[in-house]
């Protein structure tokens, strides 16, 4: 279904979330909003493919719609378990429909819980987090990254997506701009990529890179290096 949830001119912002009315167009919403998304998935289920081990399990944490848990069965060929692990009910019961439809006999499950919580994280190899961390409030984000550290195994991989603000205030500004003109090429108009602005204000909150590297290391992390850059998007890899 085409996004159009901001495309009312006279509807009131409210915080950015995660459910029904979201759920129907997650899909459509990242195609045209994440630069090189095909292509970034592609290359997330390469990595996680080189370190998948077979016996333990690979994780999506904030898997959403199941975009990235499709791409991760398509790409490791090893004996793993999926977990899918999400907190809105309304994406995960896309993300069970998208497997069904599948196919795919593979072990698999969802798991609806908060990173912030009640997740339980065990006898992993690959974790995943695309393009979630940014949504968990700053305060919590040592916790959620010391508990991924804990359920990798050894040499098992972290593979992190996030959104990111620039060194440079100048850049920093270029590359939103750039940003914005993507989403417009997409068919994004102004005021759709307006109104989402302020309702992810309060919501997603990004770092820079040094930041997210910084943050991987001091929870962990024994070799970290960055995969994946496009002006204000960022992928990093973290090995422990």
């Amino acid at each position: 279904m085409r996004d159009k949830l901001f495309d009312k001119s006279d509807h009131a912002v409210t915080d950015f979330d995660f459910g029904e009315k979201t759920a129907e167009v997650f899909d459509d919403m990242l195609d045209r909003s994440i630069p090189l998304y095909s292509e970034l998935q592609r290359m997330i289920g390469e990595l996680a493919n080189e370190f998948a081990v077979s016996g333990t399990n690979v994780y999506d944490l904030g898997c959403s719609t199941g975009i990235t848990l499709q791409s991760l069965m398509g790409a490791i060929k090893k004996d793993v378990t999926f977990v899918g692990v999400d907190y809105s009910a309304p994406m995960l019961e896309r993300a069970e429909r998208r497997f069904k439809s599948l196919g795919d006999t593979r072990p698999h499950r969802t798991v609806c819980a908060d990173l912030n919580g009640d997740c339980d994280i065990k006898n992993a190899s690959v974790i995943v987090l695309n393009l979630t961390l940014q949504f968990v409030r700053p305060l919590f984000r040592d916790l959620v990254l010391r508990r991924i550290h804990a359920g990798l195994n050894e040499n098992g991989c972290l593979i992190l997506v996030e959104k990111v603000l620039g060194n440079d205030s100048m850049f920093n500004r270029m590359f939103i701009n750039y940003y914005y003109e993507m989403k417009k090429r997409n068919g994004y108009s102004e005021t759709e990529i307006a109104k989402k602005r302020e309702a992810l204000e309060n919501v997603l909150i990004p770092y820079r890179v040094d930041e997210n590297l910084a943050l991987l290391r001091s929870n962990g992390f024994s070799h970290t290096d960055m995969f994946y850059k496009w002006y204000n998007f960022a992928g990093f890899l973290a090995v422990k």
